[in-house]
């Protein structure tokens, strides 16, 4: 029998090879799956700038290219209409005309309190006792004060036994002229504009010539007020807009031919309501401050 412990020992060392060379390709990679999420992230930048309309009209072209393409727009927001887009709701599709930026909570507080002040001033020298020679306070059952949606509504309504103006007819009473001018001063204090309104009763008129309605009358009524609130003082550049309603609007719903549905409405604006009366008539806000500057020499 052999003896092992004289065997020769064998050490067996196992070599473990190292990685291979796997090259560049995970910073390739690594690469592109940064390059899209900086495209990520920049997509999303730019749906956040982009304005609804915009937005809208993106969608409209992938769902209708040729509907797009035809039509035409500068933003596809506004490509249904021939008026370029814009306006404050983005949301429509048909094209806005912009408007100029709306009045701030702080300036629009301001308006409400300016008009209240001169509300209030009105009524004070209708009731104040020692004003014995305002011409308001004598005429305090002729004049309604009352604050409506467009700012401060001045009306001046016919009496029975004491008219504003001569019958069938746009001359002013001297005792309503006296009124205009009162109004007149007080008016000129705050900056801002009027509009003024002439309605009649719903009897017909019966003279003058063909064609002369309560729609002529009312309106040169309203305008013959206008001229004379300038003559008392007012600037000509306050008033926005004159209007002749006729008898379509009366004071007294329950009698159409009550003496006080003949009147003068006066209305001392807000800013909401000017930007509105100009708009109304195709005048931008911008328009009105361009035309409000000095023209420069040629």
């Amino acid at each position: 029998m052999s003896d092992d412990s004289q065997r020769p020992i064998v050490v067996k060392k196992i070599k473990k090879g190292g990685h291979g060379h796997h090259g560049g390709a995970w910073k390739i990679a690594y690469a592109d799956f940064v390059t899209a999420m900086m495209a990520f992230f920049l997509l999303m930048w730019l749906l956040g700038s982009v304005s609804k309309g915009n937005l809208k009209g993106i969608a409209d072209y992938f769902q209708n290219p040729l509907k797009v393409a035809s039509s035409g727009g500068e933003g596809a927001g506004d490509a249904t209409s021939v008026i370029k887009g814009g306006g404050q709701d983005l949301t429509k599709q048909t094209g806005q005309v912009k408007k100029g930026d709306p009045p701030t909570e702080d300036s629009a507080a301001k308006d409400r309190k300016r008009l209240s002040d001169l509300k209030k001033k009105f009524e004070a020298l209708m009731d104040d006792k020692s004003q014995t020679s305002t011409k308001l306070k004598q005429f305090k059952s002729q004049l309604k004060l009352d604050m409506v949606a467009e700012g401060l509504r001045i009306q001046i309504v016919d009496e029975q036994n004491r008219p504003m103006f001569k019958s069938g007819s746009s001359e002013l009473e001297p005792y309503a002229r006296e009124i205009l001018h009162e109004i007149a001063s007080l008016l000129q204090e705050v900056p801002n504009a009027l509009s003024l309104s002439g309605h009649t009763d719903a009897a017909q008129f019966a003279g003058g010539s063909a064609g002369f309605s309560n729609w002529e009358l009312s309106s040169e009524r309203a305008n013959a007020s206008r001229r004379e609130l300038i003559a008392g003082g007012m600037a000509d550049s306050k008033v926005l807009r004159v209007n002749g309603f006729g008898d379509k609007v009366p004071l007294n719903t329950e009698n159409i031919y009550d003496p006080v549905n003949r009147r003068i409405s006066i209305v001392v604006l807000n800013t909401e309501a000017e930007r509105d009366i100009k708009e109304q008539a195709g005048r931008t806000t911008d328009q009105s401050a361009a035309a409000s500057e000095p023209a420069s020499a040629n």
